[in-house]
């Protein structure tokens, strides 16, 4: 039986914030950011290890790929029905986000980021579902 997302999450989440931002697991490296959100239905506070791509000084590229699997991860929920969260980033810390689904050329400009670490195409292939590309955009509140 495959663990429970929070059994699995939790390790990486502690060995992210144990060494300003560089995960071993998988060879995640400094690549991860850790997406601070309210569960849609439950209200309650989750964190979510995601690969992120830098997009510039102020905005990072994540997509809710969820490994190929046929449904969107919870998180990619959680985001839409509240867009304004934190994320946690290499020794930055916390950072206030404002969460934007792309579409179209905008989704293709930002898809073509990922490829050195090996695009999502072989996921894109395991499903038929189109991946949500997200981009999270500092607030300055």
């Amino acid at each position: 039986m495959a663990k429970p997302h929070a059994e699995w999450n939790q390790p990486i989440i502690e060995q992210f914030r144990a060494s300003g931002g560089s995960v071993t697991t998988r060879g995640y490296g400094r690549n991860l950011v850790l997406v601070h959100n309210v569960g849609a239905k439950t209200g309650e506070e989750r964190i979510a290890p995601v690969l992120a791509v830098r997009e510039g000084p102020d905005a990072w590229i994540i997509a809710a790929a969820k490994g190929g699997a046929p449904e969107n991860p919870a998180w990619y929920h959680n985001l839409r029905a509240q867009p304004d969260v934190d994320i946690e980033v290499p020794d930055e810390g916390a950072v206030p986000v404002h969460v934007e689904e792309l579409a179209g050329a905008a989704r293709e400009r930002a898809l073509a980021l990922f490829a050195p670490f090996g695009g999502l195409d072989g996921i894109q292939e395991k499903t038929t579902r189109v991946i949500p590309v997200l981009r999270l955009s500092r607030r300055t509140e």
